[in-house]
Formats: C-alpha cells, sequence, structure tokens
C-alpha cells in the first residue's frame, strides 16, 4: 500500500452526458432536423439532443397552451425554458392530441369533448371550431394537397367514435363559430380511430384503428374503400412515406405487436418488417409489453422513430429495415453495472441491470441502448469475465446466463440451472479461467464449469454445476474471487464475510470467517495487489480484513446509510464506496481519510463499475440516474498551477505600479485579485499623500485625488459593484469608514443613480457578453490586461438592496457621531476662550 500521494485520485466531476430517465409516457415529439427529441417526463417536458442522449433544456407542464423557444445551443447543464406567449382557456376539457399544420402556420387540438379546434400560432387567436364528433378526438392530421392547380386546406380528424371526419379549411362558416359541417365523414372502422395520413396529391388517405385494419380510400370522388389491410394487431399508429419504394405507396403501421409493419399500400401486402426489441415474446408479466403507442417520421435521416409502452424510444432506417439508435426512457431502479471492452482493452460499452428482466448495453460513445432478452425474471447482478468481452447475469429466474459478443450485439451462450432460489451475486474467473460462481437466495453457491463454451453457439449451452457449498444462514448479497483465483469472499445478511479456497478442479474448502460488522454486508471485494478484502455494511462502515489471520485492519466511518457497493483503485491505495445516502466517497487507504465526495443522486446507490483505466466511475440506483465520473484530479492540479502562476504575476505588477506610484493601475489590480486589505492600504496611502495638497473640487471631481477620480470614472460595471462591496464591509468599523466614506463621495459625485444601477445589472449578465465588450476594447485600452484579469476574478454576489441594507445604517452612525463632536467642540472652544482673557483671568489680574 506504498505510493506516492500525488499519484492519488481527489478530484472528480460529473460528465454533462450522464443517463437520466427521460421518457415516463405520453406524447413524443422529434424537431425537423431530427436533431432534438421532446419527450414527457412526468409533469415535465424535456428536450434531449438525439446524438448523445444528453439534456438540453426542461419546460414545467401547465394546463394551458404556451409558446417556448428551443435553446440556439446545448448548455453545460439542461437549462429551464421560458414561455413567451400563453393562450388561456385553450380548451373546457383536457385536450388530447394536437397536430401542426405543414406551413407552421396552424395548431389544432382535440379535446375529450369531442371539439376540434384550430389556432393561428402567429396570432394565438382561435381559428375555426369543428363539433361533431360523439366522442373523444383520437387523432389529427392536416393535409394541404394541390388539385387542379389548386391547393385544398383540409383537417382530418378520428374519435372514439369510429368515424373519420374532413373539414375545410376554407369554409367561412366554421370560423370561431362552430358551426361548420365536415366536408365528409368516412365510415368504415368499428373501433377508435387511431392514425390518419393522406397523399401528397391527396387521392389516397389510409386510416387506421384498433380494429387491427387499416383502410384505404379513394379521395378523387365520394370517398370510398377501395383496399383494406389486415394488420392483426390493435393499430396506434400509420402513416405514409413520401417516397416510393419501386413504385408503390407504402403505409407504415405499428401496434401493440412491438414491430413496425411496411406495407404495399394499394395491394394490402406486407413488404418489410422494423423489429422492436426481439425475443420479447419469452418475457412474462405486464411490466414488459413492448405495444407501440406511436410512430414518428424523422424525414431528415429517412427514419422511423417508434415509441414503445415500456418507454423505449427505437429509430429504424427505413432503407435497410435496421435498427441506428435505441433510447431507454425509464430505467427504473438501476441495481448494477459492468463496464464491457473490446479486444483492445478500451471500454466501449456499460451494461445495467435495472426493474427489468431485460439487460440494457449502451455504449459509451454516442449512448445508444441495446437490450438483451433471455431472462423471465427481473436481473438483479451483473458481472464480466477477465477481459472485460463476456456479460455474466443473474436473476429472480434462479438462473444465471453468459452472454458473449458477436456482430450486431451480445447474445446467451450459456444458461447456469439449478439455485431453488433468485441468483443474487455472482463472480467469474479473473484470471480467465472457464468457471463461474453464484449465489443464490437459497444460500448456496454454486461453482460453474464453462470449458465447453467458446462464445460461437448458436443456442445457449447448459454449464455444469462443479460445487455446491452451503454458505451462510441468511441471504448471500456478494460474491468476488481473487486476482489469483484462489480466494473466494462472500458477503451476507448474518454479518459475516467468509473466505473460500478454490480449486479450478472444482472443490471448494472454508478456511476463514471476518466478524466484526454490525449489520448485514452487502459488498465485498478483493484487493488487486495486496492480500486483503474490503466489504461495506448496513452499519454504515467499510472494513479491511486481512488474508493471513483475517482481522480488521481498518475501519472507514462517514457514510450516513448502509455501504451498498466498495472497490478498490489506483493500484490498491484508494477505495470508492457508494452508499443509500445517495453519495459516493473515495479513500486514501494510507490516512483512512476521505479525499473526495461525489453526489449527483436523489436516492440509494446501488451500481457502482470503474472502467479498466480509472479514468470514469460509474455510479447509478434508486433515482433511475448513472452518473458518469471523469476523473479531473490533473485538470485541477493544473488549473491550481495556473492561478499560482497568475497570482505570482499578479503580485509582481502590483508592486511595481506601487513602486513608480502609478496608483491607477495598483487600484485597478487589487480589485482584479480581489485582496480587499491590500486596496484599502492602498487607497488609504493616496488619500494621505493628497491631504497636504490643496485645490478646489470642481463638479467634475470626486474626492480630491485624481488618482482615484480616475479609476472611478472608467471603472467597469464588475469592478464598480466590487468596489462597492468593499466599502460596504469597510464602513461597517469606524477604523475604516473615513476611507470608505472619501470613495463613496467620490462614486455618488462621478456616477449617476443610473449607472450604478446600470453596473449591478450587468454584473448579473452571463460572462459572454462581457468578454465580447472585453475584445472591443483591447485595441485601444492601455489597462486591457488588468481589466481581463478582472474579468476572471469571481464574480461578487451582492444585489443593490444588500448593499443599501449595508450601507445606510452605518453611515447613519458615522453622522451621528460626527455631530456629537461638533457640538462636543463648541464646548472646548468657549472653555478655551475663556481660559484665554475671561472672567477668570481678570480676576488673578486685580488681585496682583
Amino acid at each position: 500500500m506504498n505510493g506516492n500521494k500525488r499519484e492519488l485520485k481527489t478530484s472528480f466531476r460529473a460528465s454533462p452526458t450522464s443517463i437520466r430517465p427521460l421518457y415516463t409516457g405520453g406524447p413524443v415529439l422529434l424537431t425537423r432536423d431530427g436533431e432534438w427529441l421532446i419527450s414527457t417526463m412526468g409533469e415535465e417536458v424535456l428536450v434531449t439532443e438525439v446524438r448523445t442522449g444528453r439534456g438540453v433544456a426542461k419546460v414545467k407542464g401547465s394546463n394551458t397552451i404556451r409558446y417556448y423557444p428551443l435553446p440556439e445551443e446545448v448548455e453545460a447543464k439542461p437549462i429551464t425554458l421560458q414561455y413567451v406567449r400563453a393562450l388561456p382557456k385553450a380548451s373546457n376539457a383536457p385536450i388530447l392530441v394536437s397536430a401542426v399544420s405543414p406551413d407552421n402556420a396552424l395548431l389544432a387540438t382535440g379535446s375529450s369533448d369531442g371539439v376540434v379546434k384550430v389556432w393561428d400560432l402567429a396570432g394565438g387567436y382561435v381559428t375555426h371550431i369543428f363539433r361533431g364528433h360523439g366522442g373523444p378526438v383520437s387523432a389529427l392530421y392536416f393535409s394541404f394537397p394541390e388539385s387542379e392547380g389548386q391547393q385544398r386546406m383540409e383537417l382530418w380528424t378520428g374519435s372514439v367514435d369510429t368515424k373519420v371526419r374532413v373539414f375545410d379549411l376554407r369554409d367561412a362558416s366554421a370560423r370561431a363559430s362552430g358551426t361548420g359541417k365536415a366536408k365528409a365523414t368516412l365510415d368504415g372502422h368499428v373501433s377508435t380511430v387511431r392514425g390518419i395520413a393522406v397523399s401528397a396529391d391527396g387521392k389516397i388517405a389510409i386510416t387506421g384503428g384498433r380494429d387491427k385494419v387499416v383502410l384505404v380510400w379513394d379521395m378523387r370522388k365520394k370517398p370510398n374503400v377501395i383496399e383494406t389491410i389486415l394488420v392483426n394487431e390493435q393499430v396506434e399508429a400509420c402513416g405514409l412515406l413520401d417516397q416510393e419504394e419501386g413504385g408503390r405507396l407504402i403505409t407504415y403501421t405499428a401496434g401493440d405487436g412491438g414491430n413496425v409493419k411496411l406495407w404495399d399500400t394499394l395491394k394490402a401486402t406486407e413488404v418489410g418488417v422494423m423489429k422492436g426489441v426481439e425475443g420479447v415474446d419469452e418475457v412474462v408479466g405486464e411490466d414488459e409489453q413492448q405495444g407501440v403507442v406511436s410512430v414518428l417520421y424523422d424525414r431528415s435521416s429517412g427514419s422511423l422513430v417508434s415509441v414503445h409502452a415500456d418507454q423505449n424510444i427505437i429509430f429504424h432506417s427505413i432503407a435497410t429495415r435496421a435498427t441506428t439508435r435505441q433510447i431507454v426512457g425509464f430505467n427504473d431502479d438501476i441495481v448494477d453495472a459492468a463496464y464491457l471492452t473490446t479486444d483492445e482493452g478500451e471500454a466501449t460499452h456499460l451494461a445495467l441491470a435495472t426493474n427489468s428482466a431485460l439487460v440494457r448495453i449502451y455504449s459509451t460513445a454516442t449512448f445508444d441502448a441495446r437490450l438483451l432478452s433471455g431472462h423471465r425474471d427481473m436481473v438483479l447482478c451483473l458481472d464480466k469475465s477477465a477481459d472485460g468481452r463476456w456479460l455474466v447475469t443473474g436473476s429472480k429466474d434462479r438462473t444465471a446466463r453468459v452472454w458473449a459478443p458477436r456482430e450486431g450485439g451480445w447474445h446467451c451462450v450459456a444458461v447456469c440451472e439449478g439455485h431453488a432460489e433468485a441468483v443474487g451475486a455472482l463472480a467469474m474467473s479473473r484470471k480467465g479461467a472457464p468457471f463461474l460462481f453464484t449465489a443464490s437466495q437459497d444460500r448456496t453457491v454454486k461453482m460453474w464449469d464453462l470449458s465447453g463454451v467458446t462464445g460461437d453457439e448458436e443456442e445457449p449451452v447448459l454449464a455444469r454445476s462443479m460445487a455446491t457449498l452451503h454458505v451462510a444462514d441468511k441471504d448471500i448479497n456478494s460474491l468476488d474471487l481473487a486476482p489469483n483465483d484462489r480466494f473466494l469472499a462472500s458477503g451476507s445478511q448474518d454479518k459475516l464475510v467468509k473466505l473460500f479456497e478454490v480449486d479450478p478442479a472444482g472443490s471448494v474448502r472454508h478456511i476463514g470467517t471476518c466478524k466484526g460488522h454490525r449489520r448485514g454486508v452487502w459488498s465485498v471485494r478483493f484487493s488487486r495487489t495486496d492480500r486483503i478484502v474490503a466489504s461495506g455494511a448496513a452499519d454504515r462502515t467499510i472494513k479491511l480484513w486481512s488474508l493471513d489471520d483475517f482481522t480488521c485492519l481498518k475501519t472507514f466511518e462517514g457514510h450516513t446509510n448502509s455501504v451498498l457497493r466498495v472497490d478498490f483503485m489506483t493500484q490498491g491505495m484508494q477505495l470508492v464506496s457508494a452508499a443509500g445516502d445517495g453519495l459516493v466517497k473515495i479513500w486514501n487507504i494510507k490516512d483512512e481519510e476521505c479525499a473526495a465526495t461525489l453526489d449527483n443522486h436523489e436516492d440509494k446507490v446501488w451500481a457502482l463499475a470503474i472502467s479498466p483505466d480509472e479514468s470514469t466511475i460509474v455510479s447509478a440506483g434508486s433515482d433511475s440516474v448513472a452518473t458518469f465520473w471523469e476523473d479531473s484530479t490533473e485538470a485541477e492540479q493544473a488549473e491550481k498551477n495556473e492561478a499560482l502562476i497568475a497570482q505570482v504575476q499578479s503580485e509582481q505588477d502590483f508592486n511595481n505600479y506601487v513602486a513608480v506610484k502609478d496608483y491607477r493601475r495598483a487600484i485597478l489590480l487589487a480589485l482584479a485579485m480581489s485582496q480587499p486589505g491590500r486596496l484599502l492600504h492602498l487607497f488609504r496611502t493616496v488619500l494621505l499623500g493628497a491631504e497636504n495638497t490643496e485645490r478646489e473640487l470642481g463638479d467634475d471631481d470626486g474626492c480630491g485625488v485624481p488618482e482615484i477620480d480616475q479609476v472611478i470614472r472608467t471603472l467597469p460595471s464588475l469592478d464598480l459593484v466590487r468596489l462597492l462591496k468593499h466599502v460596504r464591509d469597510w464602513n461597517a468599523s469606524a477604523k475604516t469608514s473615513p476611507v470608505a466614506q472619501a470613495l463613496l463621495h467620490a462614486i455618488f459625485r462621478l456616477k449617476t443613480p443610473d449607472e450604478i444601477m446600470a453596473a449591478f445589472e450587468a454584473a448579473t449578465k452571463p460572462e459572454k457578453k462581457d468578454e465580447d465588450e472585453d475584445e472591443d476594447m483591447d485595441d485601444e485600452d492601455p489597462d486591457a490586461e488588468v481589466k481581463q484579469k478582472a474579468k476572471k476574478a469571481t464574480a461578487p454576489t451582492i444585489s443593490m438592496r444588500e448593499l443599501l441594507d449595508g450601507l445606510i445604517p452605518y453611515s447613519e452612525r458615522h453622522m451621528g457621531r460626527v455631530d456629537r463632536l461638533v457640538q462636543e467642540s463648541y464646548l472646548l472652544d468657549y472653555t478655551i476662550s475663556e481660559m484665554d482673557g475671561g472672567l477668570f483671568g481678570n480676576e488673578v489680574m486685580e488681585v496682583e
């Protein structure tokens, strides 16, 4: 455990591209350029960058129609958008569906009372009101085709009453009156209409419903059904592709089957399928429903985006029918995590186990997700092979599965069956040997033979159990193998850490027990460099145990809740722990100190994973957030070194300015250095040096000292606020109040109230504008370098009200003290005058 302390990691920063929940059900939109996804998360609306999965902005939900401008660029953290206009009383009933016209001029809303309203987006007023549906509106579609040289403007509406109505937006009788009648009524469905689409020329229309059919309508004369597409599933979304394939007009449909199907519209034949999550038919339980609730057509990338009932959003290429990207909207509780690597050892993917039978595999570069299906119940634990290429999963279905990489993802190559209860802990060989350990709630540990598994199996092979050992009297929470595969450690709810000697041939022998925890043990880990084991327990402590005599070497305390995960890093010199208090802590083993506390979770942190190069730590837990902590130790040290160099340079410049009596630049630099003591001494020196110099004050003079007056006249907004903050502090002391009052006098003579207010407003604006102003003055301002240093200083956190609240009481006290001093001076003058020639003086002369 010897090592240079400078090599220890002391700082980590949360990456802005951490995995966060972004969709829990409801409508989903995609901007027309395909760059941003807009989704609903509870009572909020989130804006996400599709390419990186990074949050851009969020909007608080409301019961009115509001206009929100989208941000122009991606900030470091998601911003909260502010609406610029609202439409009050948009509807007397809840709005269920909405649509925007192709020219972005109109917005249509359909409500639960069967009323459809059309709004002018620019003016914010209602242009049309359509009534007639006998139930809630379930679908809307704008159609603006050209016919015989004229453009038609139609709004198609579908309802729970199974009818589709076509309204003419040029009909004057429907404009905001509600008396307009439908141009046509399409009656053919026997269930709720969920999708409507019209061809570009307006001749062909399709309607899809939950009656499991899509009707193809000829709209050239009187609407009539010319074809019926038997979809064989409840249709939740349908549409027409803009471009014909081989002269065919293509219809897409999606529903409770979970796939997006492509059809030849006029022949009613299936021409392609875009699959959702493969293999989910074997998954048991309603929680794993994969039905599609809506489909978005991304024309910019030629993709169809299917939104599934389990909060998955999948991008399908129309050309290849393949999945190009998948976004998991909500992961629920994340219970375990593991990094997966390539042949080169680079961490390319992250596996997550959640409250689901499907394992999430995320690309660390693009955060594209894939789901591994195979387990029939919730996956509880993960582990990986020595090279990081194979993944092992344990589940409530009492099995463990081994997954190997193959083109297109990971595939199950082996299944371990034999436990009587859920598999809650795993440990795979650390040297690449062909065996695996599993622990179950049946309180046994099994050793499995994987020698016949190559990774190229088309079908999973059934692994053979080599040994079974009863380990604990309560649930086993954690397993770990030593780096040399010779020892196995277990942690269980019976508060014990047990150690076993492992024979690769298939025998396991108990060699010792570590006693000391007061509550159940949640995690155990072997050091990769020393003969010690770390354990984290529900008693909120981490303990290090010796493999030689099984005694406790060190105890780390600091978490306020159960320690759920622990691991070694930095060549065994440090520990990283995650706990139920939502914190991740980095510990220095040698001095038993907490080097860093990482806080980005709102609930228990169940999962912890460290990248192979230890540059990134992933923590995840019950808040459905997976945070990527990036090692910033070297970056922060470099920043400190740069700051130290800049400070030394500033000190030298300041001393040079004072030496040549260039007080103006010295004052500016002292402000930039944020050193109020030095600045006070400088002002006092300049003011005292000017006391013996008599000069008449003009209207443009402040305190009568040219150096100070010139500085205050040209002081930037940020520096003026800084100076006023220091003046407020100095004014609170009778010893330094003369300097404060002199500066206040100069500021109020040289700056108008409007200028002072503007300075406070400018100081609270983003720094980008101030930097632009600096660039404009660099060519002409001789003090540009000093002012640039001032910009880099910490911005003052003070408001005008706080300034006045601090100045006025003390200024009144100083004025009262001066008034009393003046009154006392009158008595002193009278006493001296009487002593010099008054009554007593005359009596003395007479006596003599």
